[in-house]
Formats: C-alpha cells, sequence, structure tokens
C-alpha cells in the first residue's frame, strides 16, 4: 500500500480542518496505507517566517513530502484563497516536491462563495509542483464538522458521502500508481526473446 502525508494548513490549534483530516487518516489507514500527519501549525515560525531552508524540522518535512507516495493538503479559506501559512511551507519546498505524486486538495470554509478557491488557487500551485495526478477535491462547510460527544469527528450526510466519493478516488488513484513493492519486482517473470 502507499504512503500518504495528511497536510493540515491551518493555522488553529482547534482547526475543522485538522480535524477533518484525521478523521480521513482514519479511513486511509483502515485501508492499509500508512499515513503520516503534518499539521504546519507545528513548525517553528521562525524557520518559516525566515525562509531557513536547512532548519531541522523544514529539511524533515520536505523528506516527509519526498518520501509520500500521496500527498492530502488540508486548508481552510481565507478570502477566498489557502491559508497563509500553507503557503509558506509550499514556498520552503523544493519546485518540483509533489513529481509523481498523487495529490488530494481539500478546503473547509464558512461560505460555498469560497468553493471555486480549490480550482483557482491551489491546483495550479500543485500542479506547477510537479503533481502527477490530482484527483478532485471536496469543499467542506465548516457547519458541516462537528465533534461528537467521545470526541469524534461527525460529518453531516450532505459533505459525508460526496467526500467519502472524494477519498475513495484517491485510493483509488494511490493503488493504481503505487511501486511494485521489491519482493514481487524479483519475483516477476522474465520476457522471453526469441
Amino acid at each position: 500500500m502507499a504512503t500518504v502525508l495528511s497536510v493540515s494548513g491551518s493555522p488553529s490549534a482547534t482547526s475543522r480542518t485538522a480535524r477533518l483530516l484525521r478523521h480521513l487518516d482514519a479511513d486511509l489507514s483502515a485501508q492499509g496505507h500508512e499515513v503520516i500527519p503534518l499539521d504546519v501549525r507545528t513548525l517553528p515560525a521562525e524557520a518559516l517566517l525566515g525562509a531557513d531552508f536547512a532548519h531541522p524540522e523544514i529539511v524533515r518535512a520536505t523528506e516527509l513530502f519526498a518520501r509520500a507516495d500521496g500527498i492530502v493538503i488540508g486548508t481552510p479559506v481565507y478570502k477566498a484563497a489557502y491559508s497563509g501559512l500553507l503557503k509558506t511551507l509550499l514556498d520552503l519546498l523544493p519546485q518540483y516536491a509533489l513529481t509523481g505524486k498523487t495529490v488530494l486538495p481539500l478546503a473547509t470554509g464558512g461560505s460555498t462563495a469560497h468553493v471555486l478557491a480549490l480550482d483557482y488557487a491551489l491546483r495550479p500551485v500543485l500542479s506547477s509542483m510537479g503533481a502527477a495526478h490530482i484527483v478532485q477535491g471536496w469543499f467542506v462547510l465548516d457547519r458541516h464538522i462537528t465533534t461528537g460527544e467521545d470526541g469524534s469527528v461527525v460529518l453531516d450526510p450532505a459533505s459525508a458521502a460526496p467526500l467519502d466519493q472524494v477519498v475513495a478516488q484517491f485510493a483509488a488513484a494511490l493503488d493504481r500508481t503505487a511501486p511494485v513493492p521489491p519482493a514481487l519486482a524479483r519475483t516477476a517473470p522474465v520476457p522471453v526473446t526469441r
């Protein structure tokens, strides 16, 4: 199965975006994928704002992107664009950090007026970074993400069903692009030439 980096670009410690991503992480893990969560807000502000490419935490984040087969990028939408915090991290990554990756863009916001931010603000950046395949993204209204009494994330049915489809498409794309494990590659039949 694939390694998935799940990136929350929200600056808030009580972020609906991060809760949504951790909910989806559980689904992807249940399908057998290795999921690595990354909350950009936990990276050192001085390294992000000072563009310190050599800072150990920035180096580690860059290595996580390089290691992943697939990337889920979630962001709150502010002023019809993805978060400045996410932009700061993306600016520190190598120019083609997403080369060969399958990417699922997700956004949360208070109004459907921001739905197009995925296609007009985030998708072009992901594409310019070399993403091999950007699957259909999804926008979830903040009010559709609540917390249950047990602390679990509860999604409004209006968002849950289409989000399940988007995640299924992402998982299917990962399965199609996942590298062949070395053990299987060694046992693959060798074509005979005449």
